[in-house]
This record gives C-alpha cells, structure tokens and sequence, in this order.
C-alpha cells in the first residue's frame, strides 16, 4: 500500500477498498501518513463522498484503532446521546440524570467546545471540584452507583479519530458527512453503549444548516449504528433559535438545574423529555415517565449524585462574570428572529469558547437572553444581557450581533419552530 494512491483513487470519484481504508487509517494513527497526506484525502472525501460500505469500513478501521470498552457488568442497559453540537445546548446535563433515574445507565462520553458552539465538559468544570478526567474504573464505578456519568473520552478510545478530527478542524473539511459520521460513531460504538440517540441539530447554529443534510448524516449515522448491532435513533431537532436563556458555561449549569429542579425554559424541558422518551425505548425500558422523574426530584437526587462521585459540589456556588453588558430592544413589536449563529458568537468573543482546542474558558462568561422568537417585546426594554470577566470584550462582541434579530410590528402573527423537526431511525 502507499498513500498516493489512495489519494489518488478517491481524488478521481473512486471507491477505496476495505484493504485501502484499513491501511491508511492505521497508518496515519502510528505516524507513517503524514499530516499533509491525510488533509488531501480529507479533502478528496469531502468534494468526492463516499458510500456506505467505505463510510462503515472507516468507522470500523477508527474504532479497531484503539479500545473498546464494555458495560456487560452493568445491571441495567445502557442509553446513549450525541449531539451535533450548537448554542445553548445544555441538553446532557439534566438528560443524563433523568434517563438514570427512569432505570437506564447512561455512559456519557463528552468533549470541548470550540468555536461557537458550547462543549459540556467546559459547563461541568464550572462546578467547583468536578472532574472530566476519570480512569475507566472509576468511570464505571460512578456509572454502577449512580446510573450516570459525564466525562472525557480517554485516549484510548479510537485514537485515530482524536488524530483525525484536529487535522479536519484546521483544513477546512469538518463538515463532510461521511468523517462527521464516521467520527461521531466510532466513539459511540467504541464506547460500548447498546443503544443510541443522536440529536442532529438544524439551523444557523449548527453544522448542518439545511434539513437535507441534516437527514443525510442523521440516516448515515442510524446505518453506521444499526450495522454494528447499536439501536440508534436520530431526532432532527431546530439550531435556528439558542436553546433556552443561556449560551455559556456556567449560566448553562445554572439553567440546567431550574429544569432538573421542575422549572426551566419550555424549549429544554421539552427536548430532554423527548430524548429521554428515545433513550428510553431504545434501551428497551417500558413505563418509565421522564417528565414525573423531572417533576418529583428523582433526577435532581441522581444529578448530586452524580456530581459529587465525581469530585463536584452540587450546593456550591457557580461562577459570575465581573461585567455585564445589557443589549436593548430597538423597537416595540413581535420578536420573530434571534439568530443562533450570532448569539454563539458573541458567546465566544466573550470568552465562553475557544478557538484552539489548548485556549483557557471564562466560567462565567456568555450571553442571557430576555426574549425569545414568538414574544412581544418593547422598545428599550434588555434583550440581551452579556457577561464577562474582561470588559474590553464587549464591543468585539456587539459586533456579531449587528443583525441578530428582526421584530416584527405589534400584533403580527407568529409561530415559532417545532423544537423536534424530523425522526429517522
């Protein structure tokens, strides 16, 4: 084998052999495919595609590139969920103590955020003590005696995608569907999870802005799962709007205990019951009521629980920003637009993300929002309140968010998008 021509055969529409695929991903893992290789045919896969035999012979070359772990010890099945990633998407954090507390265990295998959209290990860190960094010992002992646990991938979980993913961050192929799917999936089936939800966002906030793609790495996804004996299920689910009040680490925790607490914004205390519902039947657990979990503080006790098994204090006070910044409403009228995008980004600038995977986040920085589309809303009245430790931030930040929002005169009929756009399964 060499990598030229591999490059070759998929920059001229070719299909890559299993041979092909398994050489060249084992070779880039120990160094014998350099970087540069790598990006052409990265970028190859990006403008050419690839069909779902390569797709899962990747997936499958990536996963046998490291370990796999194993829950058969476990008393319960085990549930899954994966997001595509977006602004305010706090989702795992009251998600995964509730579907523990309707009986399933849920290994929640997370990462960082980069860009504009939020990372959940950056929101749990802002609890004082937590940590992100568990042995698979002690991963499986807060999973045994909890019934969840959020934490890191270790290196040893399909280290060529770790490999892969930060060459595809810095060359501009992040977003071909084939190694979004392929990345996402390794990690999941590698985990070890016996079933699967993907929650694949759509809008200006996510990867993917129109439905068509969506549905297509969502039904490349469910195939992946479905071949390698993972039940998994997709839900399409609106990016156009941030979810809930918060884009930011610590204002997201904050937002995602109101939900565990019986409160919350509607739009989060629907996509976690939704998604509960999913994981649920997808672990094969009848009659379990996730939104009764929510209401009666079972999932708020395995959230302590779950917290504190990992080093965290749950009554411990969450980091506030220094500053704040409070964003107007120009005019009287019917809010119909707040754009995901801009919203995340000013998040960013504020310094709720990052921009290198090594950059340092600011707990308590982000963006609270006053206002959603669908609410009338008066001239002058806060839109926005931005928070950040530096307050030099602030005018790079108000400029993302120029043309953010459209307000629509008083009275003017308005509907808002369904938070759940489309399931594939």
């Amino acid at each position: 084998m060499d990598v030229i021509s591999v490059i070759r055969t998929k920059r001229d529409k070719g299909e890559l052999s299993p041979e092909q695929i398994d050489w060249v991903i084992d070779a880039y893992t120990r160094g014998e495919v350099a970087d540069e290789q790598m990006s052409a045919l990265a970028m190859a896969i990006l403008l050419n595609g690839m069909n779902r035999a390569e797709i899962a012979r990747w997936t499958a070359a990536m996963i046998a590139s490291g370990e796999r772990m194993n829950f058969d010890s476990l008393s319960r099945p085990t549930a899954d969920k994966h997001s595509t990633g977006g602004v305010g998407d706090k989702i795992t954090l009251p998600l995964a103590p509730l579907v523990a507390a309707c009986g399933a265990a849920v290994p929640q295998l997370s990462g960082r955020g980069l860009g504009h959209t939020g990372g959940t290990l950056d929101k749990l860190e802002s609890i004082p003590g937590w940590r992100a960094l568990l042995s698979n010992e002690e991963m499986l002992h807060v999973l045994d005696t909890t019934g969840a646990v959020i934490c890191a991938a270790g290196d040893g979980l399909a280290p060529a995608d770790k490999k892969l993913y930060a060459l595809r961050d810095v060359t501009g192929t992040v977003e071909a569907i084939p190694l979004i799917a392929s990345s996402i999936m390794s990690k999941k089936i590698a985990e070890g999870t016996g079933s699967l939800v993907l929650d694949v966002k759509v809008g200006t906030g996510a990867f993917m802005k129109n439905i068509e793609d969506a549905r297509e790495l969502a039904r490349t996804m469910v195939g992946l799962g479905t071949d390698s004996g993972v039940k998994t299920v997709a839900l399409l689910t609106d990016m156009a709007t941030p979810l809930g009040l918060t884009a930011g680490n610590a204002l997201e925790v904050r937002e995602s205990v109101e939900v565990l607490a019986g409160g919350g914004p509607k739009d989060v205390v629907d996509l976690t019951v939704a998604l509960a519902a999913e994981m649920l039947a997808a672990a094969g657990i009848k009659d379990a009521d996730p939104a009764k979990a929510l209401a009666d503080g079972s999932a708020m006790d395995v959230w302590r629980r779950m917290i504190a098994a990992q080093g965290g204090d749950p009554d411990a006070t969450l980091p506030v920003a220094r500053e704040q910044h409070v964003v107007t409403a120009p005019s009287t009228g019917v809010l119909t637009r707040l754009d995901a995008y801009d919203i995340g980004i000013a998040a960013w600038r504020l310094g709720a993300g990052r921009a290198r995977k090594e950059d340092p986040v600011q707990a308590g920085a982000g963006v609270e929002l006053h206002a959603k589309p669908g609410d009338t809303v008066t001239a002058g009245q806060p839109l926005l309140t931005l928070h950040t430790d530096t307050p030099e931030k602030f005018d790079y930040a108000l400029k993302s968010l120029t043309a953010t929002w459209d307000i629509a005169a008083p009275g003017t009929e308005f509907t808002p998008n369904p938070i759940v756009l489309d399931r594939i399964a």
